[in-house]
Formats: C-alpha cells, sequence, structure tokens
C-alpha cells in the first residue's frame, strides 16, 4: 500500500475541518502520511487553471481525496494522472453540484445562482449561511456551524466567486468513468448540500466502486465523526492495498 494521503478541503472554509479526520487517521495507522493541501487561491474560473496547479504542487503516486468541491477536484486530478495516483476518496462530493437534466441529484440551479449573487453583494454574510449549511443535520448544528466559521481563513472575494465557478463547472462523471483506480465514496444521509440519492446514482453510474453512506449526519460529517470516518477508509485503503 502506498503511504500518503492527500486530501483537498471544500470550498471557502479552509483546511481546518479536514484536521480531526487527519489526525485520526495517523492515529490508526502511524505509517500513513496524511497531509491537507490547501486549495488554489486563484481568482480563474478555469477548472483547468485550478487542476494545473494542484498537479504541480501535489506529490505523485499517492491517494488523492477531499471534501465536496476537494473531492471534485481531486476526481479530476485522478483521473488525469491515471496510474500515478494510488486511488481516490472523496467526502460528501457530488459527480455535479448544479444539477442538470442528465444529474437531477444535485442543487437547483436557481438556488446556485442566489448563492452566488449573494456572496458576490456580501462573502462574509454567505460565508455564515454556507456554515449552517454544511452542519445542517448534525447533533448540534449550530456548535458545528461556529466551529466551521471561526477557522474560515480570509478569502479575497474573487478568489471565493472563482471557486464557486468551479464548482458549479465541473462535472466528474467522465473522470470517475476513466479512472481505474480503487475509489471510496462516502456519503451523508442529512446533508443539505448534496442529495442522499447521490450515493445511488453514483453506484448505477459505477457499480464497482465502494460507497458508503452514514446516516444522521450533515455534510460537515468528516468534522462530525472524523473517528468513524478515519476507520471506513482505513479499511478501504487497507482492502485496496492488499489486491
Amino acid at each position: 500500500m502506498r503511504d500518503r494521503l492527500i486530501l483537498l478541503p471544500g470550498w471557502g472554509l479552509g483546511i481546518t475541518p479536514l484536521q480531526p479526520l487527519a489526525d485520526a487517521l495517523r492515529g490508526l495507522d502511524p505509517r500513513l502520511h496524511v497531509e491537507i493541501e490547501p486549495l488554489p487561491q486563484l481568482s480563474s474560473s478555469n477548472p483547468a487553471d485550478w487542476l494545473d496547479e494542484l498537479d504541480a504542487n501535489l506529490p505523485q503516486d499517492a491517494w488523492l481525496g477531499g471534501w465536496s468541491l476537494g473531492g471534485m477536484l481531486a476526481a479530476e486530478l485522478a483521473a488525469r494522472r491515471g496510474e500515478r495516483c494510488s486511488g481516490l476518496l472523496t467526502l460528501a462530493s457530488n459527480l455535479r453540484f448544479v444539477a442538470e437534466p442528465s444529474w437531477p441529484d444535485a442543487m437547483a440551479a436557481d438556488t446556485f445562482a442566489a448563492f452566488r449573487q449573494g456572496c458576490a453583494t456580501d462573502a462574509s454574510i454567505t460565508l455564515k449561511r454556507f456554515s449552517l449549511l454544511c452542519a445542517q443535520g448534525a447533533a448540534d448544528a449550530r456548535a458545528l456551524s461556529r466551529q466551521l466559521l471561526s477557522a474560515a481563513p480570509q478569502l479575497e472575494p474573487s478568489v471565493l466567486l472563482a471557486g464557486l465557478d468551479i464548482l458549479a463547472a465541473l462535472d466528474t462523471r467522465v473522470a470517475l468513468q476513466a479512472f481505474v483506480g480503487p475509489q471510496l465514496h462516502l456519503f451523508a444521509g442529512q446533508d443539505a448540500l448534496v442529495p442522499e440519492n447521490t450515493a445511488q446514482a453514483l453506484l448505477t453510474l459505477l457499480p464497482d466502486v465502494e460507497i458508503g453512506l452514514i446516516d444522521g449526519v450533515g455534510h460537515a460529517f468528516a468534522l462530525e465523526r472524523p473517528h468513524e470516518i478515519a476507520m471506513a477508509i482505513q479499511a478501504f485503503l487497507h482492502e485496496a492495498g492488499d489486491d
């Protein structure tokens, strides 16, 4: 088993929400080198620019993973790298974040457009709203929302808007079908941003990948239940490594 895992965070909230998961993974397997890589701080809305920067900065022959937007970028990078990527894992990542007729299990286009407009008008209020959406479905949603927001980095509004544009532009269906390495995709049963039906839709598209649905948690489930998520990831890594 290749012993390096790179995790990419989601939109707007920085690397801190993934830190408890990284710590839990290291505790389960001290040989596993887990790194959390910040997303590019680019004002470009072209996904290729973001992938180029990640590809240039991330080590080769590592497992790639990520939460939400980070998972979508990891999927695209895994497909680009092919055999130079050990495997892929995603956490609460849709294949398309914004719905279209061929992928209805996603956020409605008008809802996303209103969210983006809110970010353009007042990024701080939008981030607060986003943290609440991430925490929705958690046992203590308000506390989790405050925890998410308190650690959010100070990003330029242009970077936040570009990130939303990337989120709307990405469609990882082709990438996931092209990547032949092991894949694990974990979803949250009470996710307010990625519909629960996404798990079944992905399984229909790719019946041979590993998919898990965790009940009673929201979009930020990696922060809410890091040890449970870490155990699922560790089991997947070891099983894939034994193949």
